[in-house]
């Protein structure tokens, strides 16, 4: 079997995702006491994850934004006889994702290097394989190998909830496993019934495959019940908060960074170019589920009082944002979920991460339980309140961006549609505001919170590029999104053909 790479002839793609298992073998192989076999798992961890975020850096720098299609391809005869394949190739759609994921395993890595102190080598070893499952998927461009990362992602995930959780952590990593694993199912009979249709598994294929329109209904029913709930879309929303609160805050911040993107990276990758008849079809459905979770969440996050919890329900809102956006089918619309699923990556990774810092201090997530931090933590009240602001949309962060063009795009399809989305921006201050002003400002009234410590050097490591990837991405927004324009614009060019083509044949059948 040859592998048929790019054109420099160096497989980088298989290199990114699966370098972090040569991590794993190596600290599998660490002997000694606790303490000992504890040290190596967290420095061959981070140094691994470091390499391969290196790596990423490298494909970054030469991918070419200008060109729409897959770049970086390596293709090997895999079970040849079914046309299936190990395929790889990133295109300005994933390229990004792939760079969201290899930034915050080492930032992961680094929030739990005080905070886990049992199973360590394990826990190191979760983060790992975790890793190599997000960056697979990104890079997969045939479904049979999409679908086999897409599901690993779950292995390691419930292993970091349910091992090392909170007290609810068993019930919460159960919940989450059935749920996703329950859609996904869905999605692997509508793989088959796709493989049958079309002879292969090969997404650039399958993109150009013209399904018949009563089977485009069922495919993209099937797929919803996969994406919808790793979205998570409401009302499938449910194991989101409580798999927030009962995980670590590494985990948390993988979570809400990387896996809440998969769904929606789903729908873009398979949902619109492939059934563009009954993505228009289920469009009026798509953006009544995303605006009940703008809104309603939005007000659910409002009766919140465990800081995670909060955070957790605003994510969902904003999700409900990116989900209009990619069925806008416009440019504008895209490119504004795509931008946003950016932000939202690194902004509520660094919120979760904001709350670890003082969980790790007094052990509680309770906004009651704190105030007047801005007295003793004065470097952690101005880190707070540019991640705070920036997951409100405030114009200069990250955040504001994503959601301006969603609005934009939006707008030409129905106003009141821009208008209710756009709640999610008024809410979001209410609640956003409401949990600052009860944890920074006010008096100090409790003994514990007057010897609280502020930001440590480690701690400012891992905001560091967080801080500086929201400002750069809210002030230099195109430095983004022209990874984005060429297969955007390719994307929707294809789908309103492939739907111009689809209504025709439909008339001539009629």
């Amino acid at each position: 079997m040859t592998a048929v790479t790019n054109a420099a002839g160096f497989p980088i793609l298989s290199l990114i995702t699966w370098l972090p298992l040569a991590g794993c073998l190596v600290i599998m192989m660490v002997r000694g006491d606790e303490a000992t076999v504890a040290s190596n798992a967290r420095w061959t961890a981070l140094w691994t994850s470091l390499l391969v975020l290196v790596l990423s850096l490298v494909l970054w720098v030469r991918f070419d934004p200008a060109e729409p299609g897959f770049q970086f391809n390596e293709s090997i005869a895999w079970l040849p006889e079914f046309k299936v394949g190990y395929r790889m190739g990133v295109d300005g759609i994933s390229v990004l994702f792939v760079l969201l994921s290899t930034l915050l395993t080492p930032i992961c890595i680094l929030s739990a290097w005080d905070a886990i102190h049992t199973r360590v080598r394990e826990f190191m070893l979760s983060f790992l394989i975790l890793e190599t499952m997000m960056v697979g998927m990104f890079c997969a461009t045939d479904f049979v190998l999409f679908y086999m990362f897409f599901e690993g992602v779950l292995i390691p995930m419930y292993l970091i909830i349910g091992v090392w959780g909170g007290p609810r952590r068993v019930y919460a990593a159960v919940k989450f496993f059935l749920f996703t694993l329950t859609g996904s199912v869905l999605m692997l009979l509508a793989l088959v019934a796709m493989w049958l249709q079309a002879g292969t598994t090969d997404i650039t294929t399958l993109m150009h495959t013209i399904f018949p329109t009563h089977m485009q209904t069922w495919l993209f029913l099937a797929l919803l019940a996969s994406f919808a709930v790793k979205v998570p879309m409401w009302p499938v929303h449910t194991w989101l908060p409580d798999a927030h609160v009962e995980a670590p805050t590494a985990g948390s911040v993988i979570l809400a960074g990387v896996l809440l993107k998969m769904g929606a990276y789903g729908f873009l990758r398979f949902s619109v170019p492939m059934l563009p008849q009954a993505s228009a079809a289920f469009a009026p459905l798509m953006f009544a589920l995303s605006v009940m979770a703008v809104i309603y969440t939005s007000l659910v996050a409002l009766a919140q009082t465990d800081m995670k919890k909060l955070i957790a329900y605003s994510s969902v809102a904003h999700m409900g944002v990116v989900t209009i956006g990619i069925f806008t089918f416009n440019v504008q619309g895209i490119t504004g979920a795509l931008f946003q699923m950016l932000s939202h990556g690194i902004v509520s990774g660094a919120l979760f991460l904001v709350v670890g810092v003082v969980y790790d201090r007094i052990h509680t997530r309770d906004i009651a339980r704190y105030g007047g931090l801005a007295d003793r933590m004065p470097g952690y009240a101005l880190v707070f309140m540019l991640f705070m602001m920036a997951t409100i949309g405030l114009p200069g962060t990250s955040g504001f961006i994503g959601e301006f063009l969603v609005i934009i795009g939006s707008l030409q399809v129905n106003f009141w549609l821009s208008l209710l989305g756009g709640m999610g921006m008024i809410l979001g201050a209410a609640y956003m505001l409401y949990l600052y002003r009860r944890v920074i400002f006010g008096r100090i009234t409790r003994d514990d919170l007057r010897n609280i410590l502020d930001l440590s050097p480690r701690e400012w490591a891992l905001f560091a590029p967080l801080i500086g990837l929201t400002l750069w991405m809210g002030i230099y927004p195109s430095s983004f999104t022209s990874f984005f324009d060429a297969s955007v614009g390719a994307m929707v060019q294809q789908h309103t053909a492939a739907l111009a083509v689809t209504t025709k044949l439909a008339g001539i059948a009629h």
